[in-house]
C-alpha cells in the first residue's frame, strides 16, 4: 500500500518508532539477536561499532550505537543504505508506484530494468527498485550471475509489504550515525581503530555441498576467503579491537579460529525448499575477549 505525502507528512509527526533491518537478508541476525547481544564486549556502548558485511544489519539497527562504520562489498546495497539515510523522502516517492503495479509480469520488468542500470548514476530510484525487489523476490534472496545481473524469480506473496514508511524514517534517522563504505572486508586494516567493536558475519561456510547461498557478490565467498578473513581478525586481534564474528558450526571454522573463544547459538534454517528439512542448527559465534 502506497504512502501518500500527506501520510508522510504525518508520519514525521510522531516519535520514531525502534528502528529495525528494512531489508530481508539471507542469515539475518533478527532471529539470533536475543542470543548474540549477551555476547558483546564489557563496555561497548562507548566503542565504535563496525560491520564489514552489512547485510540487513540487524546488529547495528539492535545496538543503536552513536557512533558506526557500515561497510559491504555490495555496492547496491550499501547506494540502498545511502539513499535512505540521505534521502528517504525520495526512496518512498519512487517505491510508491513500484508498490501500485506490483505482479509478476512487472517484477520482471523491474528487474530488467535494474541490471540494465546498475552501471549507471545511482539514486533514489535505483534504491527503491532494490527495495522492491527484495520485497518481491523468492525468499528475500540477493543472488547475482557472473555478470553482475540480480537474477532471483519472483516471489509467489499475496500481498507483500513493499512500503513501511515508518520503518524507513526509523532507519533513516538511525543510519544518520553511520558512515557507509562499499568496500571489501580487507580493508578493516585500513579503517578499524584500536578499541572498536567489529561485528563479522561473513557469507557462511556451508554445511554442505547443497547447502550455499553465497553469491550475494560476483565471485561468491571461497573457502580461501573464510582463510583470508581469520587473518584480519588476528590483525584486528593485534591491533586492540573487540571482535564477534559469526558463521557456520562446521570443523573447517572451529579449526580456523581454535585459537578464540567459540561459544554456540542456536539459529532456525530460514532457508530451504524442502520444509520437512527446516529446524534449528547450531552456530558458532568467535569472540578475541
Amino acid at each position: 500500500m502506497a504512502t501518500s505525502a500527506a501520510a508522510r507528512v504525518d508520519l514525521r509527526s510522531l516519535p520514531l518508532r525502534a528502528p529495525s533491518p528494512f531489508i530481508k537478508w539471507v542469515g539475518g541476525k533478527g532471529r539470533l539477536l536475543a542470543q548474540l547481544l549477551p555476547l558483546l564486549p564489557p563496555g561497548v556502548e562507548r566503542m565504535r561499532h563496525v560491520e564489514p558485511f552489512s547485510g540487513g544489519a540487524a546488529m547495528f539497527f539492535a545496538r543503536r550505537p552513536e557512533r558506526a562504520l557500515l561497510c559491504d562489498v555490495n555496492a547496491a546495497l550499501v547506494e540502498t543504505y545511502r539513499m535512505v539515510r540521505d534521502e528517504v523522502d525520495a526512496v518512498i516517492d519512487a517505491l510508491e508506484p513500484l508498490a501500485e503495479d506490483h505482479g509478476k509480469e512487472a517484477y520482471y520488468r523491474v528487474r530488467t530494468r535494474y541490471n540494465e542500470t546498475r552501471h549507471g548514476a545511482h539514486g533514489p530510484q535505483r534504491a527503491a527498485m532494490f527495495i522492491y525487489l527484495n520485497k518481491t523476490c523468492f525468499n528475500g534472496l540477493h543472488r547475482v550471475n557472473k555478470k553482475g545481473e540480480f537474477n532471483v524469480p519472483a516471489g509467489r506473496y499475496k500481498n507483500p509489504r513493499i512500503i513501511d514508511g515508518e520503518g524507513l524514517y526509523a532507519a533513516s534517522a538511525e543510519l544518520q550515525k553511520a558512515e557507509l563504505k562499499n568496500v571489501p572486508f580487507e580493508a578493516l586494516l585500513e579503517q578499524a581503530r584500536p578499541g572498536d567493536f567489529v561485528y563479522l558475519d561473513p557469507p557462511y561456510e556451508p554445511v554442505s555441498t547443497t547447502a550455499s547461498f553465497t553469491s550475494y557478490a560476483r565471485d561468491g565467498f571461497t573457502q580461501e576467503d573464510q582463510t583470508r578473513l581469520r587473518d584480519v581478525f588476528d590483525a584486528l586481534t593485534r591491533r586492540g579491537c573487540k571482535c564477534m564474528l559469526s558463521n557456520s558450526d562446521v570443523p573447517f571454522i572451529r579449526e580456523l579460529y581454535r585459537k578464540h573463544r567459540i561459544d554456540t547459538v542456536a539459529a532456525p534454517r530460514a532457508v530451504n525448499c524442502d520444509a520437512s528439512k527446516r529446524g534449528n542448527v547450531t552456530e558458532v559465534v568467535v569472540r578475541n575477549y
